[in-house]
């Protein structure tokens, strides 16, 4: 494994925690073309309380995209 392979994933492990995402989410962010440092960036913040968490905006957008219901799970 290279240097940068180890830097990708080191960022994804920080956004998994940072961001208190699933396992499942993280694959879904990846599938909408998201980087870490986008989620990070998008945490809301406690005065932007109109703004979703970030595990259920990547879920809100996921389901927009690709279809399915969020009761169903994900669906592939």
């Amino acid at each position: 494994m290279g240097q940068k392979e180890k830097q990708k994933q080191a960022a994804w492990a920080e956004a998994k925690r940072r961001c208190r995402l699933s396992v499942k989410e993280i694959e879904m962010a990846k599938q909408l073309g998201m980087t870490p440092k986008s989620l990070i960036k998008n945490i809301p913040a406690p005065s932007q309380s109109w703004k979703l968490p970030v595990k259920d905006w990547i879920r809100s957008l996921y389901f927009e995209k690709f279809g399915g219901d969020e009761e169903d799970g994900l669906p592939f």
